[in-house]
């Protein structure tokens, strides 16, 4: 897959005699972020004074990107 995202996370097409409908969903880019984000907001140190909303994010997004490249997705 060429696609930087990763493509649709949860593609679903449905067919009910009219055709096909096609939604993409979440990218997986997305939904890697997501998982990476939630996991490292459940082992954080409640007691940490650190918290920084931007590189959390730039950190969870670098993580989707490798986990992409080792699917072979980008």
């Amino acid at each position: 897959m060429t696609d930087k995202t990763g493509g649709p996370a949860f593609p679903l097409v449905i067919d009910f005699e009219t055709g096909v409908e096609w939604h993409k969903g979440i990218t997986m880019r997305d939904y890697f972020a997501a998982q990476a984000l939630m996991g490292m907001m459940a082992s954080r140190n409640p007691n940490s004074p650190r918290f920084d909303p931007d590189d959390d994010a730039t950190y969870v997004y670098a993580v989707a990107d490798a986990m992409l490249r080792a699917r072979g997705s980008v």
